[in-house]
């Protein structure tokens, strides 16, 4: 139900945003010079449809939309793959989904490969007149067993007996399928049916392992039949299989193949067995052909004319299992995009863009899982809050040697076992966030560890880099003692500096904080530099006629015009430390985003990487968003000269 609001309300939206749009464009008064900025400011509505249409597509190509509108769907397209599945074991052996019999192709593989060896015997240099006499004879007896299995004539009567059998079965169900009523179900059947619907539940349900906290997602299509389509094509499936596993079993051996074959077999062995060590190849050509003789005896080869009767009836049946499908055809091809669902043994699963795509709907579901303290991801939830002592905070920000500094020593215990406390010791607790304050919520996770390395990294890259960047644009000793130093690292690829950073640092906050400082220092040096060298001379002049010391100039002209620069390179700066923090994170760590993804692509958790991919791709627009509407607030002659 809720897949389905969510879809009408996103076709609502898209449409209702683009009528509006059109009218806002006839009716708004704008200078309709092309290139006029102010006709791309605004435009929410559009930011409406694009979103939509994103969250549309990815409902439509995860079948989500399928699950919500027709949750049955998948069910019976299971039963449907299941006849495939018996189907295209007997088609296999027909020119329906291959260009000729089975028994064609391979008597055709077969005599081009015994004509090969023939040609090799008869050109080797290693063979005497002797053995290649005997060896061609083989092979001449071995061309020789086909017709045994191709003659009208020679075929058992037992053989023509069960094939007409298995087409008489297949003509049979071809009947029943066409009946309404068809199967005729017990109702202890259908009890038993329903207990099994009830256990395997349904499509795409998510199950909580509340042993080890893991979460398991059942990814797989419910087997048992749960509508009466269904279980007609299950029930023909079943009855499909048995005559399948029947045919394939069944040989066609007449009492002169078998004793030409036996004899064959028998001569080259006692042949092979009378030579010695110099004719290894003799012997070899002679276990080649055994070889072929024995394909040929487990080959499915009959008589040409002697299939045509049940290739009609697959055909016939194929015909009505089609027909029978109804709409539900036109459902696999309209709400399952790029795949379907298939079977494989007792199994369904889906195949395409529904299997690595994960529906929004169970994406958003394991996300609420994995938020929770008591699920999480590895014993740690994606994003929590809980109280902590303001104490804590307060000890961590102070640094323990405040106390040393202090004149007097810590207190001893006396002979009684007391410890009395002094003001150094009382400084030591504060310091150290020994004692009970108010409580504060405080986020805690794997989404805030990595928000807190980028931004900590981001915060020391812009301290750092936006003073030297803008001395650097300055002096011009700064920048040519400066600048070797900056480009020598800057081309290096981050990644290339982690495994270093990594070693030395550890694999704990400070290695990757460092690391992510590295990435956005050089940026933000370059963002700085070129902003403080752009500055028109014009303006610099302006301020020294009006008086201006050099600190006034600093901080009212050359600092201003460098802020656009600045901002820009802190959101290229942003992008550049998201993805170098999940490199390093799938490198090393324990908790983070790039953590989380890491171990799920080890189990294929589809979700879960899609989760991480989303939530860094808002952490980052987040990032970006607010970036923009600095710039739009606090610098407002950005782009105007």
């Amino acid at each position: 139900m809720l897949t389905q609001t969510v879809t009408i309300l996103i076709i609502l939206s898209i449409i209702g945003c683009i009528l509006y749009g059109r009218r806002l464009i006839r009716t708004e008064k704008v200078d309709a010079v092309f290139g006029n900025p102010e006709r791309a400011k605004g435009g929410t509505h559009w930011v409406i449809v694009g979103s939509s249409v994103i969250l549309m597509l990815w409902l439509y190509y995860s079948w989500d939309i399928a699950r919500g509108f027709y949750p049955k769907s998948a069910n019976e397209l299971c039963q449907v793959a299941k006849i495939n599945e018996s189907l295209l074991g007997l088609k296999y052996q027909f020119p329906i989904e291959e260009r000729e019999f089975k028994s064609t192709s391979i008597i055709k593989i077969e005599n081009k490969n015994l004509v090969k060896i023939a040609n090799e015997i008869k050109g080797s240099l290693n063979l005497n007149d002797q053995q290649k006499t005997i060896l061609v004879s083989y092979i001449d007896r071995t061309s020789k067993l086909i017709p045994f299995l191709t003659s009208e004539e020679l075929m058992e009567m037992d053989t023509k007996i069960k094939i007409q059998e298995m087409t008489e079965q297949i003509k049979q169900l071809s009947i029943n399928f066409q009946k309404k009523d068809y199967p005729n179900e017990t109702d202890t059947q259908k009890i038993e049916r329903q207990k099994l619907i009830d256990k395997q539940g349904g499509w795409g349900i998510i199950t909580i392992d509340s042993g080890s906290g893991s979460i398991e997602n059942t990814i797989e299509i419910p087997t048992a039949p749960q509508t009466k389509k269904g279980l007609k094509f299950h029930v023909a499936a079943k009855q499909l299989k048995l005559i399948n596993d029947k045919f394939f079993k069944l040989r066609n051996h007449n009492p002169q193949f078998k004793s030409s074959i036996k004899q064959l077999k028998d001569d080259i062995k006692a042949y092979r067995k009378g030579l010695d060590d110099s004719e290894e190849m003799a012997s070899d050509y002679g276990k080649n052909i055994v070889k072929i003789a024995r394909r040929i005896e487990f080959a499915s080869i009959y008589p040409p004319n002697a299939l045509n009767e049940m290739q009609a009836a697959i055909l016939e049946f194929d015909k009505l299992q089609g027909k029978e499908q109804g709409g539900l055809k036109l459902i696999d091809i309209l709400l399952f995009p790029a795949g379907t669902i298939v079977a494989s043994g007792a199994t369904c699963s889906e195949q395409g863009s529904g299997r690595w795509l994960p529906k929004p709907s169970d994406t958003f579901n394991k996300f609420v899982l994995l938020s929770k303290p008591s699920v999480g991801y590895k014993n740690v939830p994606l994003l929590w809050v809980e109280m902590v002592d303001v104490s804590k905070m307060i000890g961590f920000i102070l640094p323990d040697w405040i106390a040393d500094i202090l004149p007097g020593k810590y207190p001893v215990h006396t002979k009684e076992g007391i410890v009395k406390e002094n003001f150094k010791s009382n400084v030591l607790k504060v310091v150290t966030g020994d004692f009970k304050l108010f409580k504060v919520p405080v986020p805690y996770g794997h989404i805030w560890d990595s928000f807190m390395r980028v931004f900590l990294g981001l915060v020391f890259g812009i301290i750092i880099g936006v003073p030297l960047g803008l001395f650097m644009g300055l002096n011009r000793f700064a920048k040519g003692f400066f600048d070797p130093l900056i480009e020598l690292y800057r081309p290096v690829p981050p990644l290339a500096w982690a495994p270093l950073i990594i070693s030395v640092l550890g694999i704990d906050n400070s290695g990757k904080v460092f690391l992510l400082f590295m990435v956005s220092l050089s940026i933000m040096i370059i963002s700085a530099r070129a902003g403080a060298s752009g500055t028109q001379l014009s303006k610099i002049h302006a301020a020294h006629s009006l008086g201006a010391s050099k600190k006034q100039i600093l901080r009212h002209v050359i600092f201003p015009n460098s802020l656009p620069e600045i901002l820009t390179g802190i959101r290229v700066a942003v992008g550049m430390c998201w993805g170098t923090l999940v490199a390093a994170e799938f490198l090393a760590g324990t908790t983070g985003i790039g953590f989380v993804e890491n171990v799920a692509k080890k189990y294929f958790q589809w979700e879960v990487i899609w989760i991480t991919i989303i939530i860094m791709g808002l952490l980052g627009l987040l990032f970006d968003v607010t970036l923009r509407k600095l710039i739009d607030r606090y610098i407002p002659w950005r782009g105007k000269g």
